[in-house]
């Protein structure tokens, strides 16, 4: 008779899926739709001090705090990272993040460039990059142009802004033109299954 028993299955670790691209571009859409149409995965929560937007609500789309709330955060080491971004404040929230990852939830951050390369740079084993870029300039000032209470100045700031945050995603793991919003979560949705799959992530 075996006195083997059966070895409990410890659930993978989570990835941390971190999406960047140029204003306009279109990575929150894409996340929110890979995390509605993808079993197990969930956004990161960032904590901003910017003002919420029409129809974004606290601790579902943001956290929303003051500038004096967020500075006893950074002073508690309380984020992963965080960064100024257009006069506001973001910042990833640690205690979040890493309970979902040992939980085996993949998370996922829609972040710019600079969060992107701090969370590289501190979990560089749980992180997979992904870049969303414009199919060309003409096209991101038309969609900045298309948002609500945009303005011309917003506009050319943000539009400003992009070019440096285009010469950044050689930085990344994968890169996508998002021409086709359907072609592009389909490519996107193919990265994070083949990377559940090629990563051992033991908890």
């Amino acid at each position: 008779m075996s006195n083997d028993r059966p070895q409990k299955v410890r659930p993978r670790r989570g990835v941390m899926f971190v999406i960047s691209s140029p204003s306009g571009a279109g990575k929150t859409t894409l996340c929110r739709r890979l995390i509605s149409e993808v079993p197990g995965v969930q956004l990161s929560i960032s904590a901003t001090t910017r003002p919420a937007r029409p129809g974004e609500a606290d601790g579902s789309d943001y956290h929303f705090v003051s500038q004096d709330r967020f500075q006893e955060m950074i002073d508690r080491d309380e984020f992963l990272e965080w960064a100024q971004v257009f006069k506001n404040y973001y910042g990833t929230p640690r205690s979040e993040v890493e309970a979902r990852l040992v939980a085996g939830t993949d998370v996922v951050f829609d972040v710019d460039w600079q969060g992107a390369r701090a969370l590289k740079t501190i979990r560089p084993g749980d992180v997979v990059s992904v870049f969303i870029l414009p199919p060309s300039l003409a096209q991101l000032k038309q969609r900045l142009e298309g948002r609500p209470g945009a303005s011309e100045k917003s506009v050319q700031s943000r539009l400003d802004g992009a070019g440096q945050d285009i010469l950044r995603w050689g930085e990344y793991d994968y890169a996508i033109v998002n021409d086709n919003l359907d072609t592009a979560f389909t490519e996107l949705r193919a990265i994070l299954m083949t990377e559940r799959n090629r990563r051992v992530r033991a908890s």
